[in-house]
């Protein structure tokens, strides 16, 4: 078994520090919140006084920080301890532009900084489970893959470039946010005409628009170029007909839409398919 160390014991840390416990690891742990390191120390886990004294010794170190100013704060404090060639690995949600640049400036600097941010709730950190991404060279996705694949239902190497992993989570996050919301639309459609949230998930048993998805993109692209199969016009008619029905209900995504198609009509799109509102 390996010493790991983790810096950053919120939700999704914990559950990590708890799935390498579980597999017999030694785990150092830090968080700027002393409180938080009790349960886990509890657990078997070994509280550090500050991010170098947890780093020194490891075999890697794990980040599960806030944003980017945390990253940039932890990794100066930790590098005093940080040994020749420990891989950094960051499982932040981070902006890429930073990313790229940290990865940059770290790389240069000798710092085996690796961008791997997940897909993961606590429970799946727990279990193991869940997605994620690596960004980076290959050599390292090669060397680290038995290591993390302990940690996660799979473990995907992106590519090369240093900030994809970043901004492909950032694009799972933004569809998950706008899934939410479309769905928080819909339930708010069934309140005002007295069908209940199971009753109206029943018709995505049977329509599927997220099987699909993959195909959105191609479709977005071909508006306005390729024939119709659902004009902005009768886009626009259909969602004026679910606002009219929501009554006083608050809408999410709809509202936006339909600001969207307004506009495309406006100049002069209204024939053409409906995703081209997508085209800003």
């Amino acid at each position: 078994m390996t010493t790991i160390a983790v810096l950053g014991t919120g939700l999704l840390g914990s559950g990590m520090v708890d799935n390498l416990l579980a597999k017999g690891h030694t785990v150092r742990i830090w968080n700027r919140t002393r409180s938080k390191l009790d349960p886990l120390v509890a657990r078997g886990a070994v509280a550090a006084d500050d991010p170098a004294d947890c780093v020194r010794g490891c075999e890697r170190a794990h980040l599960v920080l806030a944003e980017d100013d945390a990253v940039d704060a932890v990794i100066t404090q930790l590098r005093p301890g940080l040994a020749e060639g420990i891989p950094v690995l960051d499982h932040t949600t981070n902006l890429p532009q930073r990313v790229a640049a940290r990865f940059d400036s770290l790389r240069g600097a000798g710092v085996r900084y690796v961008p791997t941010p997940v897909f993961m709730a606590p429970k799946h950190a727990r279990e193991g489970s869940g997605l994620m991404l690596m960004s980076g060279p290959q050599p390292d996705a090669d060397e680290l893959q038995p290591a993390l694949a302990q940690m996660t239902g799979k473990l995907w190497h992106v590519g090369e470039r240093p900030d994809l992993a970043a901004i492909l989570k950032l694009a799972g996050n933004s569809v998950y946010f706008a899934i939410t919301g479309a769905i928080a639309d819909v339930l708010a459609l069934g309140r005002n005409n007295g069908v209940d949230a199971e009753t109206m998930m029943m018709v995505f048993r049977e329509f599927k628009p997220g099987s699909g998805l993959h195909l959105v993109a191609q479709r977005i692209a071909r508006a306005g170029s390729a024939p119709a199969s659902f004009e902005m016009t009768m886009a626009l008619k259909d969602a004026r007909l679910m606002q009219a029905s929501v009554g006083d209900e608050p809408l999410f995504v709809l509202p936006a839409v339909m600001a969207a198609l307004q506009r495309g009509i406006e100049a002069g799109h209204g024939q053409d398919d409906f995703a081209g509102f997508a085209k800003g």
